[in-house]
Order: C-alpha cells, then structure tokens, then sequence
C-alpha cells in the first residue's frame, strides 16, 4: 500500500511523507497498481515550480526536476525544497522590485489626483489673474482712454506684484495694495491740478495726509481686506496641494528595509520552493509583513489627516468670504468706484492737500484742468455675479474646490490603510479563502497570529518582520516636518493670516523652485507723466 496525500496531489511512502514537511495533509490508502511513485509527484511539483518562474519572467537555467535538500536556502524553510540558491537569491532581488512596484501601484491614485488638482488650481489662478487684467485695461481704456493709458503701469504693475505673490514672491500684500493707491492718488491728483507743477517733495506731502483725506473712501481699506484674504488662502492652498503632491511622490518612493524584503520574499516566493506556486499567502500575513514594511509610513498618517483637515478649512474659505474669483472679477469696478469718488471729492482734497502742502507753482498755460472731469464722468455698469467666469481650466472656483474637497476626503488614513490596500484579495493574498488554504509563511496552512497595530512602536510585538523602531526613516520625518509646516500655514490662511513664505521653504526645500527670490521694491514714482 502507498498513501495518497490530499494536499499534494500525489503518492510517496509514509516514511517519505514525514521527511516531507506536509505533516497536515489528509491521507488515504489505496492499492499500489492504481497510482505513481512519489518521484513522479515530485518531479511534477517542480515542474509546476519551473512554469510558475517562466510566467514570472525567471530565466533559471538549473531548476531541479524533483525535491532536493534544502540546507543552502537562507529565506525559505530548509526542508526539501525545489528552489537552488541560485533561485532564492533572484527572488530576493525580485522582492524589492515587486516592493516598489506594489507601493508605486497603491499610491499612484494618490499622487496622480494631486498632481492634476494642483495643476488645475495653479492654471484656473493664473488665468484668473490674466482674465481680470485684461478686462481691467479693455474697460478703462474704453472709458478714460488717454489719461489711463499714460498712466497704465500703475495697473500692470498691481497685477504683477499679485502674480509673484502667488507664485511664491516675497510680497507683502497690505504694504503693496497701499503703494498702489499712494501711485494712484499721485497720478489722480496730477491729472485733476494738471494747472499746477507738482514736484516729488509735494507728491510725498500729498501722501503723508492720505489717511486723512481718505480721497477714495473706505474702497481702499474695503478691497485690501477682501484681496489680502483671498490671496492669501488661494496662495496657501496651493501650496498646500504642492506639498500633498511632493509628500506621496517622495513616500512612494521609499525603499524596503532588508528585513523588509527578506520577510517579502517568504511571502511570496517561498511557496514556490514548497512546489505551491500556485499557492498565495494568507490575509493577516500579509497584513503583519505590510505593516511591519510600511511602519514607517504609517506614522505619517497623524500628520497627514491633520494636513487634509486643514486643507478642507481653507477649501470652505474659498467657496466662502475668501473666493478669490468674487474678490477679482469686479475689482475693475471698485476701482473705478474709488476714482469716481475721489473725482466727486476733488476740490475739498486739493483744498485740504494746499492748506497742509502749500499752494503749488502754476504750470503756464500749456496745461489746464479743462475736461479733466469729464474724462471720469463716465461708470461701469455693475458686475453681476451670473458672469463669474469660466476660464479656459474647464470650471469655476467654487466647481473646481468642491471637486478638490470630495477627493481630499477620500485620503484621509490613507497611509495607515496601505497594509490593507496592498493586501487584498487575487491581488496580494489569497483573500477570504478557507483558513488552510492559503501561505502562513512555513506551509499550506491556518495563520495564527494576531494582526498588530499601526506605526513604528507597534512593530515591536510583529511576529514576522525585525522592525528597528529606533531608527526612523529619515525621509518620512522630513515628510511629517512639511506637513506640519504646511498644515501650520494653512490653519493660519483659515483665519487670514500669512507666514512668511521663505521660512516655510526651509523646512521643505523641494518647494524653492515655486520661489521667486525677487525682493518687492516699490515703483519709483514719475512726476511728468500728463501731457
């Protein structure tokens, strides 16, 4: 009589069967005649373990054709076995190709949507910016022709000082938007006194009483308010999906330690040296080598859920009070506003300005004040909301931030969820299959250990990975260090505060190429600039 072993298909003797390692499999006796020697169910294992290493692009050259001992094998159990050294050791370089492979795979949902989210944020703001110069010029050219003309870099220079602030100049946007009306003020007054020779000392006294005379009204204190908040939550916030963007590029990118790969390659090569190939590792193995290698990750999940919180903060002030698309679309208007009031107000502010600033020399009579006014008789008609633009980025602000806030929440815990996304079933493991017919690491068998917990200190109890947990990657706590930053920043644009952009830059250099290290230097003001 033989014995017949369910597990393996095939025939062996039970002295052979107990020097097999198969101590689990369900055995019956059947007569000799009827089935073959254990040699042939051998030698079919390793054939099977030869195909399986072709499907996997192996291209070993000595592949045994039956069980031989296993004492060389350093990863896999050394009982009898159909794997050489040479083969372990290519599983083993294997592992950390399939690694890299399996995290790029898991992550690259993550990283493709905050790749194209910050690319559709960055474009939809600067075509923003576009939008609303070139409507700011067509409309004041149209309506105060020559005199906006001679005096339009007051304008281009406002929407240039706006652009490299977003893109991560060093501006500061209140002392900026108060240069703005000071030139605005000097221009105005010139073309509504163009009677009189205004020096540079007497355009720097016409400044000094600005808060006085309030010549434009609360428009400036109204529209520096609603621009500094808008800019600074629409700039924050796409610093912020730079830094998600860089995060999951750089984590997904992390290596596997040894130890990590050695546990690896048990999982998933060591059944082929069993002659299973076909077999696949049970669920909570795979579990404990996934969250024994991604330990590290893990810990940046705290971080990074803080990070997606704050970035939904400033998402709400984008659809809210801060929506930098409300802020801009009638900015041409306001600032006519402010022009109408200050030409409605102009002799009470030249009167005021001569008494603090001394009657200036008359021009001659090549200059006269006559039709000044008229040139700003003319008003806008007002801005309906309706016509918030759609650029060419395919959406409106509000659109496009709901669409960011719906995928934002989507990745939350998704660093501490890696284990669990890389061990699904038919991909990884063998999935919710019968306790005993899965990989547990040594055979066909239940797994028996409990699944640990997430991070670094947990790992200390992982049954299956030697996790250093005093030593930290290095890379992930640069990662943890800009989120923190960030997440700082973006709490702090939620209240409409800024923080100096180049400080945050140190702390993650990868964002100095959004930088530009230009200094803000005012204009130099012109006094001859009316014909």
């Amino acid at each position: 009589m033989q014995i017949v072993c369910s597990l393996l298909g095939g025939v062996c003797s039970p002295d052979e069967l107990r020097g097999s390692g198969f101590h689990s499999a369900f055995c019956v006796a059947l007569p000799l005649s009827a089935l073959p020697d254990c040699a042939d169910f051998r030698a079919r294992n390793c054939s099977q373990v030869a195909e399986a290493c072709a499907g996997r692009g192996f291209s070993f050259t000595n592949i045994p054709l039956q069980e031989i001992p296993g004492p060389h094998l350093r990863v896999c159990p050394q009982g009898n076995t159909c794997c050489t050294q040479e083969m372990e050791d290519a599983f083993g370089q294997q592992s950390k190709l399939d690694f890299d492979h399996l995290l790029e795979e898991t992550t690259e949902t993550l990283r493709t949507t905050f790749v194209s989210r910050h690319e559709r944020f960055d474009e939809f703001f600067l075509e923003l910016l576009e939008n609303t110069e070139r409507s700011l010029h067509e409309m004041f050219q149209k309506t105060y022709g020559k005199p906006y003309l001679q005096n339009a870099e007051v304008f281009v220079n406002l929407f240039a000082e706006l652009k490299r602030y977003y893109t991560g100049g060093n501006v500061n946007l209140e002392e900026m938007l108060n240069d703005f009306w000071s030139q605005l003020l000097e221009r105005m007054f010139m073309l509504l006194n163009s009677q009189y020779v205004i020096t540079e000392d007497y355009l720097e006294c016409i400044i000094k009483y600005a808060d006085q005379l309030k010549p434009f009204g609360d428009v400036p204190k109204k529209l520096k308010v609603q621009v500094t908040r808008a800019f600074i939550a629409a700039r924050t916030f796409v610093q912020g999906l730079y830094v998600g963007r860089e995060v999951a590029k750089r984590v997904s990118k992390v290596n596997g330690t040894p130890a990590c790969l050695r546990v690896l390659t048990k999982m998933v090569y060591c059944p082929f040296c069993q002659g299973m190939p076909a077999v696949k590792p049970c669920k909570n193995y795979c579990l404990n080598v996934m969250k024994g290698c991604l330990a590290n990750q893990a810990d940046l999940n705290p971080e990074w859920n803080q990070y997606i919180d704050a970035m939904l903060l400033v998402a709400q002030r984008l659809e809210g009070p801060f929506n930098i698309e409300s802020v801009m679309g009638p900015i041409d208007v306001k600032i006519s506003e402010a022009i109408m009031i200050l030409q409605d107000n102009s002799a009470e502010v030249s009167f005021r300005v001569f008494q603090g600033c001394g009657q200036p020399k008359p021009a001659g009579s090549t200059r006269s004040a006559r039709g000044v006014s008229n040139v700003y008789s003319s008003r806008f008609r007002p801005y309906s909301p309706e016509e918030r633009p759609t650029t060419a980025a395919g959406t409106s602000l509000d659109r496009l931030v709901i669409d960011i806030k719906e995928q934002l929440k989507l990745f939350k815990n998704f660093w501490s969820n890696l284990p669990e996304a890389i061990c699904v079933e038919d991909k990884v493991t063998a999935g919710n299959v019968s306790e005993g017919e899965c990989w547990n690491g040594h055979t066909k068998s239940r797994y028996f250990p409990e699944v640990v917990k997430d991070g670094l200190t947990s790992q200390v109890n992982n049954p299956e990975v030697d996790v250093d947990i005093t030593r930290p990657d290095t890379i992930i706590r640069q990662q943890i260090m800009a989120l923190r930053v960030v997440t700082n920043k973006l709490k702090n644009a939620y209240n409409g505060n800024d923080i100096t952009f180049q400080d945050s830059s140190k702390n993650f250099p990868f964002l100095q190429k959004k930088q530009i290290l230009d200094f803000f230097k005012p204009q130099k003001r012109l006094s001859n600039f009316c014909s």
